[in-house]
């Protein structure tokens, strides 16, 4: 089975939660706090692989989730940060916010790895909250949490052409002629049902070949199967264009090559800009070269005629493809979108409202923050709490608001009246 177009979920580890734990020991009467840190969770890195070539393993797993890192114990001991959780994809992978359809990443070379999520991070101990004034703190930090992201795979080949035209005009059998590869060849359409790669070796040099399965007209709007593998010819240098010049599927070579021209520059503009070799196949069943004038004439471009039966043209059209990619920039990699990123993290920043009823709430990344590091049944925390809220201005935002006493406040989920 192939499989070049998956969605699935992923999720950073959380970080685990600081401990409140004071010394007790014989002898020692003063131990003081020694609760130790929560540990980092883990992340998610998506790491390129050559030996896979098909998304098919995440048909059957969706859920990718990180573990959580370790608690903090007793006698300032840290918890264990969690191991980042690997997903190998296959070269020429690009990563999508499936929301956005924002560029995450594009694993372009073997062995490429990104972190597109980082693990949560641990909580402090109570050891870390201690000071003079404050010398037995009764409160810890809880770990970081992180959210599950949906991320939409999509397996783009890397070659350096592109063998593109109608269905059972001879792609498949000129790709077996050119390479090593030994593609599914029979005389029906879709015989080709993924991209099949296969390298041609030219003195101390080679490049990579990559069969498209069948376009047809309608492929950029859903229509058969080739607007699944449209997205494979974006990546190669060169486009080798095939049209049956012999007009054996009963099909006009002018018409289909028009129609293929179409479908590429309807999904998109780059396609239609990709250079192209126009190769007239299944020249061994023509009679004479009437259609082969006619082509040139009406399109205005120059055909390479060529028979894969008898290997008539393969030579002349080898040396032309071989000149084009030697002068041709190689594949470029998508560019991801640098000012995007899948988790953000809180920039600790409030917006205090008016509600109907009269009441205030107070949201934004500050309020996270607060709920992530304070308890309220401990009077240390709830004091560190009150501190906040005065320190950041929160309390100075709720009196231009209008703010007196007996009014309610909601803070996450904490709400209270107001005492002057």
């Amino acid at each position: 089975m192939y499989l070049d177009y998956v969605k699935i979920l992923i999720k950073a580890g959380n970080g685990g939660n600081g401990k409140v734990s004071f010394h007790r020991e014989k002898y020692v009467p003063n131990g003081g706090p020694d609760g130790g840190d929560g540990g980092n969770g883990g992340d998610v890195i998506f790491v390129a692989d050559k030996d896979m070539n098909t998304l098919v393993d995440f048909k059957f797993q969706k859920f990718y989730r990180a573990e959580n890192g370790k608690d903090g114990e007793a006698k300032n001991c840290t918890g264990k940060s969690a191991e980042p959780l690997i997903i190998k994809v296959p070269a020429g992978t690009v990563v999508r916010d499936t929301e956005t359809g924002k560029v995450v990443c594009d694993l372009y070379e073997d062995g490429e790895s990104f972190t597109a999520l980082k693990g949560g991070r641990g909580g402090k101990g109570n050891n870390r909250f201690a000071h003079s004034k404050r010398q037995a703190p009764s409160f810890s930090q809880l770990g970081e949490k992180t959210e599950e992201h949906k991320v939409t795979l999509e397996l783009k080949t890397i070659a350096d052409v592109g063998l593109v035209g109608f269905p059972n005009v001879g792609k498949s059998t000129l790709l077996s002629v050119l390479t090593s590869a030994k593609p599914k060849i029979a005389n029906y359409h879709f015989t080709t049902l993924n991209p099949n790669l296969g390298v041609v070796q030219m003195y101390d040099d080679s490049f990579v070949i990559a069969d498209i399965p069948g376009l047809i007209e309608g492929a950029s709007e859903g229509a058969g199967l080739g607007h699944y593998f449209l997205r494979h010819v974006e990546r190669v240098r060169v486009i080798v264009h095939i049209v049956d010049i012999s007009g054996s599927e009963g099909r006009d070579p002018v018409e289909d090559y028009k129609k293929i021209n179409n479908e590429l520059a309807t999904y998109s503009q780059k396609l239609a800009e990709i250079p192209q070799i126009v190769v007239a196949s299944k020249a061994d069943l023509l009679a004479d070269m009437t259609a082969v004038d006619r082509f040139e004439k009406t399109t205005g471009q120059k055909l390479h005629v060529i028979s894969s039966v008898t290997h008539e043209g393969i030579d002349e059209l080898l040396k032309t493809i071989k000149q084009s990619v030697d002068v041709l920039p190689p594949p470029a990699r998508i560019p991801r979108d640098e000012d995007f990123k899948l988790e953000v993290k809180s920039d600790q920043k409030f917006m205090v409202s008016r509600m109907p009823d009269g009441s205030f709430f107070v949201d934004g990344g500050l309020v996270d923050f607060l709920i992530q590091n304070v308890t309220i049944s401990s009077d240390d925390s709830f004091a560190f709490f009150q501190k906040v809220l005065k320190d950041r201005g929160v309390i100075s935002e709720l009196k231009k608001r209008g703010m007196k006493e007996g009014d309610v406040v909601v803070i996450g989920d904490i709400e209270f009246e107001w005492v002057d």
